[in-house]
């Protein structure tokens, strides 16, 4: 990993927190104070760190202050560019600028695209449009096809007017696990543009989050409810609508 200073050169370095300041020997006035460990110029970093440039180097181990990202171990499970790793109607999802596209022209169904792969345990992230807030998704998770349907079986993180938020069991028990306040859903989503959701799985409990707000928090208590499943986005049935996914990652725990 590269530094940019502000100069425009790129160092080999990596920059380093102030609270490096603690370990090593450092010496000068508060103009000009060095820190001699790695050679970083304090009153640099803080400069980069007022511009916003330091988001990825607080992801960097550097002298005795190590950081950890808050993407460590995550993997993609959509590729930006086909379908590969996934099951579905190509007639309804398909690739557009590295984003995962479900494009309906009204259907009479519930239509998912799902994951070859079974998760159990796991951190789920990803941003999703649902374009001019219309219509209803969701991404459903610990989840199984149903027998001769497109549709799916589980748990679903909804989607849309009214459901944004809403922890809802698909198919299965049909009644919506936790709802969302509606006006923090108001609150917190951004219509017609990006949002990040996050789906938290582990063991009995699952929690969904969207732009940093918790959503849902949830115990299963039923002891036979699946704990593993394949991940599936979904367009719903109804009229036509677009909903676009991106940046789809998953950490196992």
């Amino acid at each position: 990993m590269h530094a940019i200073l502000l100069d425009g050169r790129v160092s080999g370095r990596r920059p380093k927190h102030p609270c490096s300041l603690q370990q090593n020997k450092c010496r000068g006035s508060d103009s000009d104070l060095l820190c001699y460990d790695r050679g970083i110029n304090v009153m640099e970093y803080r400069e980069i760190s007022r511009r916003g440039f330091v988001a990825g180097a607080l992801g960097l181990v550097g002298g005795a202050c190590s950081f950890s990202s808050d993407e460590d171990g995550f993997e993609p499970i959509f590729n930006g560019n086909d379908l590969s790793g996934w099951d579905g109607d190509p007639l309804l999802w398909l690739v557009e600028n590295g984003e995962l596209v479900g494009r309906s022209p009204g259907i009479g169904y519930n239509d998912f695209l799902a994951t070859d792969q079974t998760y159990g345990d796991f951190i789920l992230r990803f941003d999703v449009r649902l374009v001019d807030d219309v219509g209803n998704s969701g991404v459903q998770f610990r989840s199984e096809r149903m027998k001769g349907s497109m549709e799916m079986i589980g748990y679903q993180a909804d989607i849309g007017p009214s459901w944004w938020g809403d922890l809802y069991d698909e198919s299965r028990r049909k009644i919506t696990l936790v709802e969302c306040d509606h006006d923090l859903a108001e609150r917190i989503i951004k219509k017609d543009d990006w949002n990040s959701y996050e789906v938290h799985a582990e063991g009995e409990k699952i929690k969904l989050s969207i732009n940093g707000t918790t959503t849902a928090d949830y115990v299963e208590e039923d002891a036979d409810i699946a704990r593993s499943g394949r991940i599936a986005v979904q367009v719903h049935s109804g009229p036509a609508l677009e909903v676009r996914f991106r940046n789809l990652r998953l950490r196992a725990l």
